[in-house]
């Protein structure tokens, strides 16, 4: 299907990057947007967009990290913008079982003691006695890297437009990234709430993504520069873009001032929550409808960011050769 005409429906992370590889490739892209700004209306604004496949073994099935090394390769290759420094996993003394859980479901980690972690990050030094480096993740600072791919898209040549909804027709393929927005087209499809809060503080600086095993609430903490933190992040299973509620805020600020009690210093810039659209077990999928010409790419869950190179390569391989090999494809 060379110089295919492809209507790209939807602007967060899965659709920016299915139509930034076709346009690669040389096909003719029109990306619509219902919203009117850039990614205001996208629940991929919230993530921590962390590249991080063997951490998500930890909870997600394993192809979410087989694949997902794939997307690391790719961004990689294509991003300047990643920060390639790891992820650093730690537990207070009392919580030493869950690390030696973390452990035991994932692999690619070295065990490090107090005096590497201190090295590693010194904002944390005598506060750990013991954690996991995943030396090879990665991650990137999510409003920068859609605007990025979205700027591609603009040198590429391709047609973009906001405050455009969709009709449901197509010039000769559109792929439908709408995440919650396609449930009536995907009934499968739940939504489940997201919630971070971004702080801000000069007390406390991390080179890399840090994650803390903690009862209540288990936290990442991501660097984004100046001084700037994502906290995330609540996983709650109800469709609810709403505030945060007070005990949320807590749970994740609470996790926070145990990593390191400097954060309860720290400005709250932003709190906020976002619907994750997500199949049954919590991998993404590409769902082909032949006789309409639409393929729908759905499901992001928590591992939007990791795995929309991949997904955006599979679309392109179909509409290549018809290949549709994998566990990626239909199911739902």
């Amino acid at each position: 299907m060379s110089r295919s005409s492809i209507l790209v429906v939807g602007a967060g992370i899965f659709g920016l990057w299915q139509a930034y590889t076709l346009a690669r490739a040389g096909h003719r892209v029109r990306l619509i947007e219902e919203g009117r700004d850039p990614f205001a209306r996208s629940s991929s604004r919230w993530a921590g967009a962390m590249i991080a496949p063997e951490c998500e073994a930890e909870a997600a099935p394993l192809i979410v990290r087989d694949l997902g090394r794939e997307g690391l390769r790719i961004w990689r290759e294509t991003y300047s913008g990643i920060m390639s420094n790891g992820t650093l996993v730690v537990a207070h003394a009392r919580d030493a079982g869950d690390l030696a859980r973390f452990a035991k479901m994932t692999e690619g980690y070295a065990a490090v003691a107090g005096p590497r972690i201190s090295d590693l990050e010194p904002s944390l030094a005598g506060r750990f006695e013991r954690g996991l480096y995943f030396e090879n993740e990665a991650h990137v600072d999510a409003h920068k890297a859609m605007a990025w791919l979205l700027e591609e898209l603009r040198k590429l040549g391709a047609d973009i437009a906001f405050e455009t909804r969709w009709d449901g027709a197509s010039p000769d393929v559109a792929i439908d990234c709408r995440g919650i927005g396609a449930r009536d087209d995907l009934p499968a499809l739940r939504g489940v709430r997201g919630e971070r809060v971004l702080i801000q503080t000069k007390d406390v600086s991390l080179s890399r993504p840090v994650r803390l095993l903690h009862p209540r609430q288990p936290i990442y903490v991501v660097p984004q520069g100046d001084g700037r933190f994502v906290v995330g992040a609540t996983v709650i299973e109800r469709e609810d873009d709403g505030p945060m509620s007070l005990r949320s805020a807590l749970d994740l600020l609470g996790s926070a001032y145990a990593l390191h009690p400097a954060y309860g210093e720290a400005s709250v810039l932003e709190i906020g929550a976002g619907v994750r659209p997500a199949f049954p077990d919590n991998v993404p999928r590409i769902i082909v409808d032949d006789t309409r010409g639409i393929i729908r790419v759905n499901g992001a869950y928590r591992h939007g960011f990791l795995l929309a190179p991949v997904l955006a390569r599979a679309v392109l391989e179909y509409l290549s050769d018809g290949r549709r090999e994998g566990p990626l494809f239909d199911a739902p």
